[in-house]
């Protein structure tokens, strides 16, 4: 299994595999429309590449990895392994999330027609606000939180945190005069959207309100 990702690896790498190096093989499978295995060998090695040029590629493969890979990993120290962990881990998972986040709040901007700013991390702390809108002299919390239905476990502890924070909501209101509302990311396919998009009328009506 080891051996089959290494030759995998290498070979999409340095694109052996690719059309101008193999020729179409699926379009001539299936003009060939083989009956058993030695029919498809044959025909590809007559009408598509000879066995002598698959040969060759076999051969470059075997050189791509013994001498370019191996020199490669060669330079590859333990610390090299320790760095790029702890920046896959921690640095890019960061760099997502908040790229979530200012993916989220930019489309409720939009939709909302007002601005929506970083709350201060005094707010942050006291009452677990990430973004404000301004009204007047009044202001609305807002949490965004990225979930993922991957995780069975996610959701309910998001809701339990919900409702330890509304104390805090509260203390927002009663400092700011607006609610706090929360907003759930999700991700749908390569775009992040609004999940609970109800909420969306719910902060526009508390804007009005505040407007009198």
């Amino acid at each position: 299994m080891a051996k089959e990702w290494i030759l995998n690896s290498a070979m999409n790498r340095f694109q052996l595999n690719f059309k101008r190096n193999v020729g179409p093989t699926s379009e001539s499978i299936r003009k060939c429309s083989p009956k058993n295995l030695d029919e498809w060998r044959n025909y590809y090695f007559d009408n598509v590449k000879s066995k002598e040029h698959i040969t060759e590629l076999g051969k470059k493969l075997y050189t791509k990895i013994t001498e370019v890979i191996q020199s490669e990993v060669a330079e590859v120290s333990e610390q090299d392994c320790i760095d790029y962990m702890i920046q896959l881990v921690i640095d890019r998972t960061y760099d997502g999330y908040v790229t979530e986040i200012q993916t989220i709040y930019g489309q409720l901007q939009g939709i909302l027609k007002v601005k929506i700013e970083p709350a201060p991390d005094e707010w942050d702390r006291l009452f677990n606000v990430d973004f404000f809108i301004k009204v007047g002299e009044k202001f609305i919390g807002l949490q965004i939180k990225p979930v993922s239905f991957g995780s069975g476990a996610q959701l309910p502890e998001i809701f339990k945190e919900k409702n330890i924070q509304e104390e805090t909501h509260k203390q927002f209101t009663e400092s700011f005069g607006g609610k706090v509302f929360y907003i759930y990311s999700v991700k749908n396919g390569e775009k992040k959207e609004i999940y609970n998009k109800e909420v969306i009328d719910e902060i526009a009506a508390e804007i009005k309100r505040l407007n009198g």
